[in-house]
């Protein structure tokens, strides 16, 4: 375990393979807990681990995991607030069929811990300003470039254009419980983890890097969700993150 929590996470991620694997058991928790965790080019605070871990877990599917991880999660300071909004900014990037089973099994989860649910709204923005304020969030993140952005494209298929802004942005990225660089650090996360996504996985690390997720963060990153995630994918991860820094150089 981490310097400073000793015994925290808590049922270990292969919980329950103790008797029945108890070899796997020790391999996965020596690397997963220990080795990847003291790793002083993979360190990262608690909280940001473990949102990074749960957002990892929903790009792959991890569902087993994710149920025993998230209690982990709120033991080391992640709050039900950061836990609804990493699921709700998980839609956007995953789509209802792959997200729908996690917020339940979320839900159980909270509510099992004696959380009241529904947790305070956080949207901020209306069916009038969510397309203006989501094209702005498009350029705080991306640059310039995007302002407008939803007005670009064949006719046909620029409404999809228009979504992205005051859907995916507007009615996601706006909403309070979270900033601009975590909500960025787990949608390179959900990209990542689910695979098949490269020109969009490379985008979002150069927006991650331009609103201060710089190089060595996005490595840290990546390093904590590998035992998760699996090798393939870590590595076309970092692939697009050095193709981002070698095209900024």
């Amino acid at each position: 375990m981490e310097s400073g929590h000793p015994g925290k996470i808590s049922p270990t991620p292969v919980s329950g393979l103790e008797q029945s694997d108890p070899e796997f058991a020790a391999l996965f928790n020596e690397f997963a807990l220990d080795e990847v965790i003291h790793e002083k080019h993979a360190s990262m605070d608690d909280r940001t681990r473990m949102m990074a871990v749960l957002s990892a877990l929903l790009g792959c599917q991890g569902m087993d995991e994710f149920k025993v991880m998230l209690p982990a999660a709120l033991n080391l300071g992640v709050t039900p607030v950061e836990v609804k909004e990493i699921l709700y900014q998980a839609t956007a990037y995953l789509g209802i069929g792959r997200v729908y089973p996690f917020l339940t099994a979320a839900n159980e989860i909270l509510e099992g811990q004696g959380y009241g649910l529904p947790l305070k709204a956080m949207a901020t923005t209306t069916k009038e300003d969510r397309l203006e304020k989501g094209n702005q969030a498009q350029v705080d993140l991306f640059g310039p470039h995007m302002k407008g952005f939803y007005l670009s494209g064949p006719e046909e298929s620029r409404h999809i254009n228009k979504w992205l802004a005051d859907n995916c942005f507007g009615d996601y990225y706006t909403r309070r419980g979270l900033d601009d660089r975590q909500r960025e650090m787990m949608t390179f996360c959900f990209l990542a983890a689910q695979g098949g996504c490269g020109p969009q996985l490379t985008s979002h690390a150069a927006a991650n890097i331009r609103i201060g997720n710089d190089r060595q963060f996005l490595i840290r990153v990546i390093s904590q969700c590998l035992p998760y995630i699996g090798y393939p994918r870590s590595l076309n991860a970092l692939r697009c993150v050095n193709e981002v820094e070698d095209a900024q150089s």
